[in-house]
């Protein structure tokens, strides 16, 4: 895919966590048509590799590091091979995250005979390890990644480090505490680092996209016959231009945050790409 527009990254080294995925994926391929040497980091070295492959194949300059965000020494190892291959880190895109279902009720509401319902997953029975799991990936699988990249940026001109939130940050999401709660973490956690980092030079900001199909919530979206989800109804009714976002959509607010000379004095901001979803009332 070609921009649109030309932002000029050449020299700069940028990490990508979940950048195996759909929507960090694209944020991938731009940042390395821009010029940027792009490292790949995501569970799973078969998918990193041909992520890296694509980008290669493209004109672009990338490696794919199989990856665990919550392990300090697999990021410790991951670092180092970026430094060895491309040198010190300029741009942490903290994009790895994620939900449980564990973390996740069966029904919006919690009604009386639900609780004999043994098929169901009330509040009650939210499972602490599955919750655990869910904080643990978007909230610390944002700080961990930050530790171990941030002492590269100090004072480094352009550093920058952009957190993937989520509509569920500013209105928690009926079904979905755990991850909800887990991504309102990762905004004020935007805000905190911002002002942490704010005399060593690094930019600390956050994107919070709304419903984007992926390969995490397509079942969830959408039936086997292609036809949209009761939820997914609902959602399209929630969001004034009446659709879900493209990957592509993410990439304007991406490179304008990337680009120093642009957002310069933007920092510590968590900018929604929602169709208006955070905007509308409902009436």
């Amino acid at each position: 895919m070609k921009l649109p527009f030309n932002i000029d990254l050449k020299n700069k080294v940028a990490v990508v966590t979940g950048g195996a995925g759909v929507l960090c994926g694209a944020m991938v391929d731009a940042l390395a048509e821009c010029g940027a040497k792009v490292a790949i980091l995501s569970l799973g070295q078969e998918s990193c590799d041909r992520k890296a492959a694509e980008v290669r194949a493209n004109g672009g300059q990338a490696i794919g590091i199989d990856c665990n965000v919550l392990d300090k020494e697999s990021l410790k190892r991951a670092h180092e091979i970026i430094l060895k291959e491309f040198g010190p880190c300029d741009i942490l895109i903290n994009g790895a995250g994620g939900n449980h279902p564990k973390g996740t009720t069966t029904n919006e509401y919690l009604l009386p005979e639900d609780l004999d319902n043994d098929e169901l997953i009330t509040f009650f029975d939210l499972d602490q390890k599955g919750v655990e799991f869910v904080f643990n990936l978007n909230y610390l699988g944002t700080l961990l990644p930050s530790q171990e990249f941030a002492k590269d940026m100090i004072n480094r001109e352009g550093a920058t480090i952009i957190n993937i939130s989520s509509m569920n940050a500013y209105t928690p999401l009926t079904k979905i505490p755990a991850y909800s709660g887990a991504k309102a973490a990762v905004s004020n956690f935007t805000q905190w680092l911002a002002v942490h980092m704010s005399k060593v030079g690094i930019r600390v900001n956050a994107i919070a996209p709304g419903f984007f199909v992926t390969a995490q919530n397509e079942k969830l979206l959408f039936n086997e016959d292609g036809t949209p989800t009761p939820r997914s109804e609902k959602i399209l009714n929630s969001t004034p231009m009446g659709r879900f976002g493209e990957a592509h959509e993410l990439l304007g607010t991406l490179l304008f945050l990337v680009n120093h000379e642009a957002s310069g004095f933007v920092n510590g901001v968590c900018i929604p790409v929602d169709g208006a979803f955070s905007a509308y009332s409902g009436v």
